[in-house]
């Protein structure tokens, strides 16, 4: 399997953080020198394991937000 390639652009936010330094991250992510997607997933602290997660664009990131901010959660 090929190496991922990424590069964190931009941290929006820490969602979360766990006892073991690990932390649930959104941020604007460049995968394999594509076009930046926004990224929510677990990052360890140096940012070199990561795992499983989601990306999506800015429109879905905008539908997303509306979603919330209509939603009683």
């Amino acid at each position: 399997m090929s190496e991922i390639k990424y590069e964190i652009l931009k941290t929006i936010g820490v969602l979360s953080k766990s006892a073991s330094g690990w932390a649930k991250e959104l941020n604007l992510i460049s995968w394999n020198d594509r076009e930046p997607k926004y990224d929510l997933r677990d990052w360890s602290a140096d940012h070199t394991k990561m795992g499983k997660g989601v990306t999506l664009s800015a429109e879905e990131l905008s539908a997303l937000k509306a979603l919330l901010n209509t939603s009683e959660v």
